[in-house]
């Protein structure tokens, strides 16, 4: 819970003064508590007063009496009996067909897409304290068993009823990560039960719980929509599923890996409609852009990004050859997977169980004539030396690989073999990327960050003096966390003669990124952040929390 807002709400209510808040604020802090239950423990307000005027305002929720009237029974049988005790809420309401439920804690909201399952409709959210919920448990439930949550067992309908949940709870589940704007769907089977967690914004959040006993029907189900063997429990399986849901196509890219627990899935989903951005969406700041713009349409070398994993060096490629994509230039690329496709482009897939590798594509690419390249990624020498070899033929070469910053990226490629001379001659640019967080514009709020956390990402307090630089809040639009959206942060390192010299005689890494950063007035990660922050786009805490602070 915000303390922040709540204390707000409480203030504003009348419920309690500036001095009573601070009172509790500085208790809570000793204690270690929730601001809310440092309010009760004082004896400053009921429990009901404080979730009533505080709690549930600040979460965005209407607060709800469970005990001050009887709840007709029919409402009550809307959910049975475990799945209200596993889920910790008991419905209170049924309006026009809307079933609404009492929670007693608001970052709990996720088990509404389990319980709307359940009851098979639209199930809303209210707030009730902590003890009027275990009362109201206890009043109407009792001592229950939990003996499954899907109101009747599998043996007991027909197949295709049986199996009918299961495909509206596999379609639900993908739909509402389309919904949040999630990259990554991840199921990950416990002792006890499921979990399903969506990546939104780079950020895993808590989707859903289900019984445990939905395990095997769902991940089966996973299985053939992804065309795998659904008998193969033992080694991990990868495969694709294509889904079309509110008129948008989705190429689901599915991993499975077996677990102690059970079969982890994780699918990865790929919009084909939104997952292609151009130059100007990706976030340059300042003489940057231009820059890249300068660099990707010179005719020959190499055009390196890289950065770890999920750190958007894909889609700045992608951006590059969009931009490069004319009638008169011939693009192949060689890739793994094919993520996004672009029209008029040539695009190959790797297929490592024939042997089409990249170094395999890329020898045979070069007998088509192409004016740019594009590989995947460098993973080994013999694919950085055919690669080399093409730019210093005459053609451009845009290509991946994983180092922290953009220095070390010569330095890697020397570890793999290739000669240093080789590297200095055919390197034109290495950019460096992260993505961060963007603040949510709707609830944004102005924010003094410590002088020791403005130090962390390079700036001092003359350098913010009559800015005003903001901090996450939460709000419904962006799902309560206070971002929405990410925009790249980039180390755009390009070479000269004096790199290139450095290059050839093995300097430090180190030393190089000194002279990059003196000499040609290259930006580190942790500059661009900064330059994010004081725009009003980030956070002190997102820049600190993507990039490691020097």
């Amino acid at each position: 819970m915000n303390d922040d807002a709540i204390r707000q709400h409480l203030e504003s209510s009348g419920a309690l003064d500036a001095a009573s808040l601070e009172e509790a604020d500085q208790y809570a802090r000793s204690r270690r508590r929730p601001l809310a239950e440092a309010i009760v423990e004082l004896g400053l307000l009921s429990d009901t007063d404080v979730y009533r005027k505080g709690v549930a305002p600040a979460a965005g929720l209407k607060f709800v009496d469970v005990g001050s009237k009887r709840i007709p029974d029919a409402v009550v049988q809307r959910l049975p009996g475990n799945v209200a005790i596993d889920n910790r809420t008991v419905p209170v309401a049924d309006l026009k067909g809307v079933l609404f439920v009492a929670i007693d804690d608001p970052e709990r909201v996720f088990v509404l897409d389990n319980l709307g399952f359940v009851a098979g409709g639209e199930v809303r959210a209210a707030l009730c304290t902590p003890a009027a919920l275990e009362r109201a448990l206890e009043d109407y439930y009792g001592d229950q068993k939990t003996v499954g949550a899907r109101g009747k067992s599998a043996e007991a309908l027909g197949e295709d009823d049986a199996e009918a949940p299961i495909i509206r709870l596999v379609h639900q589940t993908i739909e509402e990560a389309m919904a949040a704007r999630a990259s990554d769907i991840h199921i990950e089977p416990f002792e006890e039960s499921v979990r399903v967690r969506y990546r939104v914004d780079g950020v895993l959040r808590e989707g859903a719980r289900h019984p445990k006993n939905l395990q095997g029907s769902l991940i089966s189900r996973l299985k053939i929509m992804a065309s795998l063997d659904i008998a193969e429990k033992r080694k991990p399986q990868d495969g694709r599923i294509l889904f079309r849901a509110k008129g948008r196509d989705i190429d689901i890219r599915t991993s499975i890996l077996p677990g102690n627990h059970g079969e982890s899935i994780v699918m990865r989903l790929l919009d084909k409609d939104e997952g292609l951005v151009s130059l100007a969406a990706l976030g340059f700041s300042g003489d940057d852009h231009d820059t890249f713009q300068r660099l990707i349409k010179r005719p020959n070398g190499i055009f390196l990004v890289t950065g770890p994993t999920g750190s958007g060096k894909t889609t700045t490629l992608y951006a590059a050859l969009r931009e490069l994509n004319r009638p008169d230039v011939k693009i192949i690329t060689a890739e793994d997977p094919v993520e996004y496709h672009i029209g008029g482009i040539n695009q190959c897939q790797v297929r490592h169980q024939i042997g089409l590798d990249f170094s395999r594509i890329l020898r045979a690419m070069l007998r088509q004539a192409p004016n740019i390249i594009l590989v995947g990624e460098i993973r080994d020498p013999e694919t950085a030396e055919i690669a080399i070899q093409a730019a210093l033929t005459g053609h451009l070469v845009f290509s991946t690989l994983h180092t922290n910053d953009a220095p070390s990226a010569l330095a890697r490629l020397i570890d793999m073999g290739v000669k240093p001379f080789l590297v200095a001659a055919s390197i034109q640019a290495v950019l460096a990327q992260r993505l961060l967080r963007m603040l949510c514009p709707n609830c944004k709020k102005p924010h003094e960050p410590e002088v020791s956390e403005l130090r962390q990402i390079g700036l001092t307090p003359e350098q913010v003096s009559g800015v005003t630089l903001y901090e996450a809040f939460g709000c419904e639009a962006c799902g309560g966390n206070g971002y929405r959206g990410r925009r790249g942060i980039f180390e755009l390192m390009v070479m000269d003669d004096e790199i290139r010299e450095m290059t050839f005689r093995r300097e430090p890494t180190l030393k190089i990124r000194g002279y990059a950063e003196s000499s040609i007035g290259m930006k580190s990660l942790v500059h661009d952040g900064a330059r994010k922050v004081i725009d009003g786009q980030t956070s002190v805490d997102e820049v600190l929390r993507v990039v490691a602070s020097k």
